[in-house]
């Protein structure tokens, strides 16, 4: 992925773009973890059982099931870092945007939920390191 940056606006607008995307991955990534969850129980009750079991046919159909969630899911993250935008974490929604701080590289934070992109932190600190935009001089 090449590094676009951003400013403030650029990502704020971006985020109008990206917010319907983002949430149709969130319930994406949730119907994948469902199966995977659904998935485990299965491979407890099988052990042992011949491939014609009715529960091992259902673990061989949610397997593909999933494999088909994962990479569509894979294919939207894919769409939404060609614009520029690092996905960190699907669960929250969560959505970083490179930008500068004077010659430093930094991210601008936004997360499913929030109007608009009004945090930042460095690029090793994480969402627990994130500060608000208020007052950072962020270009």
């Amino acid at each position: 992925m090449r590094i676009t940056l951003f400013s403030v606006e650029e990502a704020n607008r971006l985020v109008e773009e990206i917010r319907p995307q983002v949430e149709k991955l969130r319930a994406q990534k949730r119907e994948f973890d469902r199966l995977e969850m659904r998935m485990g129980v299965l491979a407890v009750v099988t052990s042992g059982a011949d491939a014609s079991n009715v529960d091992s046919r259902e673990l061989t159909e949610l397997g593909e099931k999933r494999r088909r969630q994962g990479e569509r899911i894979a294919r939207e993250i894919g769409e939404l870092h060609e614009f520029g935008v690092v996905v960190k974490d699907l669960d929250q929604g969560l959505c970083d945007f490179y930008a500068l701080k004077g010659d430093r590289l930094v991210f601008l934070c936004w997360r499913l939920g929030e109007r608009e992109v009004g945090h930042w932190h460095s690029l090793d600190a994480g969402f627990a390191g994130r500060r608000p935009l208020k007052g950072a001089e962020i270009e």
